[in-house]
This record gives structure tokens, C-alpha cells and sequence, in this order.
């Protein structure tokens, strides 16, 4: 079997079909500096923004870390004793505005209560060092999931892992893509062996709950009944640890807002269809009607819903049941931005890891190629034509991991 890094970028096309097939144009030399070429990319926007900034607001007028400010403005709320006004829209937009200046832009805070515990600890320190601890914890959290899934060749991983396009995008936006990328990598890679622990990832994912819809379909296939109650227990934990400390009223606030996120944020594609990575808002940009695009989620969901309990039912590789799990974890909710591709990123090194071992499939290192750039051609893509390459890429990366899981029986 091959073993070697070559095996992953060898061969030299004599087509451009013999290299889609074949994935020969990705050489070892190739990789490394277009991974350089990313890293430099998202260094340099990043940096620019901050060069660029005055105190908290960009050079745009949006605060640093956009999205972020809806996480802090929520947190002050908390400090001020009224928690539940982070779901009052107008209100949290007067918040924002108080704190950011009169010509701050509106973000609205959708998360459940049991996040407002993660905001709260972030206001207690000024805006940029809540910023910069957030995003740091997460990225670290990241990488060692990268580190863990592929421990050989520990520098390429991390480099992949750097260039990773939604890294940057999540960086700027100041959102939690890298945590939620890091819970949902280390539940499905320490599924196997730690079902415990894996269980408490996943469950710590609930702050994005459209994230969690496969989780229990997949531990029920895997009857894996100790994760399946640490996921259960760890959630039931942080709805029990907000009540405590927010009260009942901040559940009643958290469910009325429920309705703007869906006819405004998701219906209504108030993000912009471009930013949004669904089937769901694929169908809506290309100008299918509400139901039409309900239909169609609902479909890609039950697709992902089977290849997920196929793969782990039938006790496939671990690693390609949970590169599934991930991949679909994205794919089966209407709701999922450019930026929650990060949980690509895991998906794909547990396949690469498979891929080293066995060798490639037809077409299966084009179309990882092909998951690993959307997250930087989806936006600007999607804003020149209504072209959903987030989904479709995911789509097709899906797809190979079970076209794998069904040529070769799946076992480890």
C-alpha cells in the first residue's frame, strides 16, 4: 500500500481529464506554495483591516471582527443585568451602536442562551482582547484537532491547516467557525476509542444547534450509547447552567427571536445569498420560491441523514464515518455560512488520512482540491452568478467519501 507523501500528488497528466482523474497537477511542490499563497492572502487582509482601524471600527465602519460584536454587545447585556434584551433586536441594536458608534451596522444575536455564558466571560475584558482570546482558543483548539487526526507530518498538516480559506474568512468576521470546527472534529475522531469525551464535543456544539442534527442519528447507528449520553448530559448541562444563572425569561426571548432568524436571516437571505453555503439558499438565489427550497434542504438532509447511519451502521472506516458526519453536519441545514466550512477541514484530513493508506480514487483528490478552495471562490462566485459552489463542493465531497466507503468495504 502506499505510504509516502508522494502518494497523495504523484503521476503527470496527459489531459486535463487524465488530471481531474487522476489529481497528478496537485504535486508536493505545488501544494506547498499555493498553501504559502493562501497563508500570505489571509495574513494580508487581515492585517490590512487592523492597519486600517480606528480603536474597535474598520476603516468600512463596521466594528473589527464584525460578527463578533453581537457576541460582546450580548455579553454587556449580561453585565447589566438584562440578558434577555440581547434578543430584542432594537435594543441590541441601540446596544451596538452605544458601544461601536451611530453608524454601526445591526447584527443580530440568534444563539440559545447557553452561549450568552461564553459572551459574558469574553465582555469582562476590552473589546480587541476579547477578540484576539476568542479567535486564539480557537484556532489552537483547530489546529491540535488537525495535529491529532494526521500526527505524521505534522508540518504539512498545519500549513494545510493555515491555509484552509475559511480560516481567514472566519478570522475577519470574528466568528466561531474554528471552535465549532474543533468540537465537531474531535467528537468524530475520538468516537472510536473516547466515547465519552467525543460525546461532551458534540454536545458542546449546541450553541449552533442546526450543526447537531446528524449527531444523535449517528450514534444511534453506532449504538454508541456512552457518547449518546455524555452528548445528551453535556447539553441538558448548559440549558440547566443558563437557566440558573439568566432565568426562564431568557428562553421565552431566545424563542421569540426565532421567527426573525428564520423569514429574515434565512428565508429572506438577509446574510446574501453569496455568504450563504446551503441547498437551501442555492435554490433561493437561483429563484425558487420558499417551499421550493424548504423541499430541497429537506431532501439533501435525508441524503446525508442515510449515507451518515449507512456509514456508521455498517461500522465503516471511523474516519470516513466521520469526515461524513462532518461534511453532512453542514449540508443537511438550510443555515450554514461560508465560515462554518471550517468543519471541512477535519473532514478532509480524515480522508486524506485514508487516501495516504490506500491510495486515490478516481477524481477524489480533484474534488477534495475542489472542497478545500470554495470557501475562498463561494462568495465572490456566488455574488457575480447564482453558482452555489459551497454546496456543491460539499455535495461531491460527500459523495466520494461514500463512493470510498462502498468500493472498499469501509473498514479500518
Amino acid at each position: 500500500m502506499p505510504s509516502s507523501q508522494d502518494s497523495f500528488v504523484d503521476s503527470t497528466p496527459t489531459s486535463w481529464r487524465a488530471a481531474l482523474r487522476s489529481g497528478a497537477f496537485l504535486t508536493p511542490a505545488r501544494c506547498r506554495a499555493y498553501a504559502w499563497i493562501l497563508i500570505a492572502f489571509g495574513f494580508t487582509m487581515i492585517l490590512a483591516l487592523l492597519a486600517t482601524a480606528h480603536g474597535n471600527v474598520g476603516f468600512d465602519g463596521q466594528p473589527l471582527g464584525t460578527d463578533f460584536s453581537q457576541v460582546y454587545v450580548a455579553g454587556l447585556s449580561v453585565h447589566e443585568g438584562a440578558p434577555a434584551l440581547a434578543y430584542d433586536n432594537a435594543a441590541h441594536a441601540a446596544h451596538q451602536k452605544a458601544v461601536f458608534g451611530p453608524a454601526t451596522p445591526f447584527y443580530p444575536w440568534g444563539y440559545p442562551p447557553l452561549f450568552l455564558v461564553v459572551a459574558a466571560l469574553l465582555a469582562f475584558l476590552p473589546y480587541l482582547g476579547a477578540l484576539v482570546l476568542w479567535q486564539g482558543l480557537g484556532l489552537a483548539a483547530y489546529l491540535a484537532v488537525l495535529r491529532a487526526i494526521w500526527p505524521q507530518g505534522q508540518g504539512p498538516v498545519l500549513m494545510a491547516g493555515l491555509a484552509f480559506p475559511a480560516v481567514a474568512i472566519n478570522l475577519m468576521h470574528g466568528q466561531n467557525g474554528l471552535a465549532t470546527a474543533a468540537a465537531m472534529g474531535a467528537g468524530a475522531l475520538l468516537l472510536p476509542t473516547r466515547p465519552l469525551v467525543a460525546g461532551v464535543c458534540f454536545g458542546l456544539v449546541a450553541y449552533k444547534p442546526q450543526f447537531g442534527l446528524l449527531v444523535p442519528l449517528a450514534l444511534l447507528a453506532a449504538r454508541n450509547w456512552r457518547a449518546l449520553l455524555a452528548a445528551t448530559a453535556t447539553v441538558l448541562v448548559e440549558c440547566a447552567g443558563a437557566t440558573a444563572l439568566f432565568g426562564l425569561d431568557v428562553w421565552r426571548a431566545f424563542l421569540g427571536s426565532l421567527a426573525f432568524s428564520r423569514e429574515a436571516v434565512i428565508e429572506q437571505g438577509g446574510a446574501g445569498w453569496a455568504k450563504m453555503q446551503s441547498v437551501f439558499a442555492a435554490i433561493r438565489a437561483l429563484g425558487g420560491a420558499v417551499p421550493l427550497a424548504y423541499a430541497g434542504q429537506t431532501a439533501a438532509a435525508l441524503v446525508c441523514a442515510a449515507v451518515v447511519v449507512w456509514l456508521y451502521a455498517r461500522r465503516a472506516d471511523p474516519r470516513l464515518a466521520g469526515a461524513a458526519l462532518l461534511t453532512g453536519a453542514l449540508l443537511s441545514t438550510p443555515y450554514c455560512m461560508d465560515y462554518d466550512m471550517l468543519a471541512i477541514a477535519p473532514a478532509l484530513a480524515l480522508l486524506a488520512a485514508v487516501v495516504m493508506e490506500r491510495g486515490a480514487l478516481p477524481y477524489e483528490k480533484s474534488i477534495m482540491a475542489l472542497a478545500f478552495v470554495a470557501p475562498l471562490l463561494a462568495r465572490p462566485l456566488g455574488s457575480a452568478a447564482p453558482i452555489p459552489l459551497g454546496a456543491l463542493s460539499m455535495a461531491a465531497l460527500l459523495a466520494a467519501i461514500a463512493r470510498r466507503a462502498a468500493r472498499t468495504g469501509g473498514a479500518a
